[in-house]
């Protein structure tokens, strides 16, 4: 019963960490942001993996998955301090986002809710394939927003974990005690061989 409950959970957990992936890899190719493109892609690809090791009972694809989840926190806290521009980070310096091959910010600089984009006209520190814009009446600056939005895989991300190992761990002890019983063992029951010889014993009357 536990092992189902844990499964069902790591399931739940999966299918939000999807969704919530799928969702932020729509908004990140909306803003051109190139390495939370390619990061969100291998994410999706661990999860696919994951669930598919929760339900085919494979605990190494869930170990997988687990030591994907710590280096998926490692990468949305490095966003989470770049947004808010943590020590000598600066988004006005480092276009990170964009491998530096553009000027494109997040979606949400010009989309945020509330959000009034006035065009700069005749603007002579802009590229000749870029504009500049002014941004006003935001209700929640799209920096938060980002951040929020990491803030959430983080939190999935750390239930994932925990759930990834308690049944991998399940699954592994169920594996060893069906070996040990004798399943799949090479030690287990051998029928008797047949004999080629056969051995005659006198007949007494």
């Amino acid at each position: 019963m536990g092992k189902c409950d844990g499964r069902c959970t790591l399931l739940v957990i999966c299918s939000l960490q999807l969704v919530a992936a799928l969702q932020r890899q729509v908004f990140d190719f909306l803003g051109y942001q190139w390495a939370p493109i390619l990061a969100n892609f291998l994410h999706i690809m661990a999860v696919i993996l994951g669930m598919f090791g929760t339900v085919q009972f494979r605990f190494r694809y869930l170990i997988f998955y687990a030591v994907w989840l710590v280096l998926w926190v490692g990468w949305n806290s490095f966003i989470i301090c770049f947004y808010l521009e943590v020590g000598n980070l600066s988004q006005d310096r480092d276009f990170l986002m964009t491998f530096n091959t553009s000027l494109h910010r997040s979606w949400w600089m010009e989309h945020g809710p509330g959000c009034l984009v006035t065009p700069v006209l005749d603007s002579r520190i802009a590229p000749d394939d870029h504009h500049v814009i002014t941004v006003s009446g935001c209700l929640l600056d799209y920096q938060y927003i980002e951040v929020l939005s990491s803030a959430v895989q983080v939190l999935l991300a750390l239930f994932g974990f925990v759930y990834a190992c308690y049944v991998s761990k399940v699954f592994q002890d169920d594996e060893d005690s069906f070996d040990f019983i004798g399943g799949f063992d090479s030690y287990g029951y051998q029928p008797p061989q047949k004999s080629s010889h056969l051995q005659l014993q006198p007949l007494y009357t």
